[in-house]
């Protein structure tokens, strides 16, 4: 099925090359140019990908990039002309997957989208239907009865420590910053990032063998965590 990429930059000049290459490729491209535009396209349309400029008028891309994450999980590669480890952070903070400078070539922003899709693709996981659990060699999630195994032992975990571990080991590699983590566990209304670092450490308490030097559970600094495991049941 043919896949349709955003575009959202106020540069016409940029939207035009990069419609041109991305549908020489294959893709089906819609485009808007400024925030505005881009809330309307995605209420209306399917979209698969979304490049992203950050500097646009009406509304920036951060601000566009926050909406879109209260109702969709739609791969969002940022496009930026500033280099700068600060927006990178945000951005990504924000729910981005990528972040994109906007000297690199239309042959390389293609690349990086077909490796956002391809690591999408692989985070929709195909759940065992027949038992539900997610088993990762040592590590055993069984998702309907909500019960966790390291080796032959039960792991006592709560229900939000649950919740939290069965996010991540569903998406394994995906990584979810601590606002994400928020949003998808506690809910938006709900603001306290510690919480998290707090609920994080008695998991790994409970599942890792060195807490300290986690398996299964890794800090990606300065933007949040990942699960790191490899599906044996697939």
């Amino acid at each position: 099925m043919q896949e349709t990429i955003l575009i959202t930059d106020d540069e016409i000049e940029i939207v035009d090359l990069l419609k041109d290459f991305l549908e020489i490729d294959g893709y089906k491209v819609r485009t808007a140019y400024n925030g505005k535009e881009a809330l309307d396209v995605i209420a209306s349309k399917k979209i698969d990908c979304i490049l992203l400029d950050i500097m646009m008028p009406n509304i920036d891309g951060f601000t566009v990039c926050k909406e879109i994450r209260k109702i969709s999980n739609v791969p969002i590669l940022f496009l930026s002309a500033k280099q700068d480890d600060i927006d990178k952070i945000r951005g990504l903070n924000l729910g981005a997957d990528d972040y994109i400078v906007k000297s690199a070539t239309p042959g390389e922003i293609i690349a990086r989208i077909k490796a956002v899709r391809r690591r999408f693709d692989v985070q929709q996981v195909k759940v065992n239907h027949s038992t539900n659990i997610l088993d990762f060699g040592n590590l055993k999630i069984d998702m309907k009865a909500r019960e966790v195994w390291k080796g032959d032992k039960q792991v006592s975990l709560t229900s939000r420590e649950y919740d939290i571990l069965e996010l991540l080991a569903i998406h394994p590699k995906q990584v979810f910053t601590h606002e994400q983590l928020i949003n998808k566990v506690w809910g938006e209304d709900y603001s306290d990032s510690h919480s998290v670092r707090v609920f994080i450490a008695r998991i790994r308490d409970k599942i890792e063998d060195c807490p300290a030097h986690p398996e299964w559970i890794q800090t990606v600094w300065g933007v949040g965590y990942k699960f790191e495991g490899l599906r044996h049941d697939q």
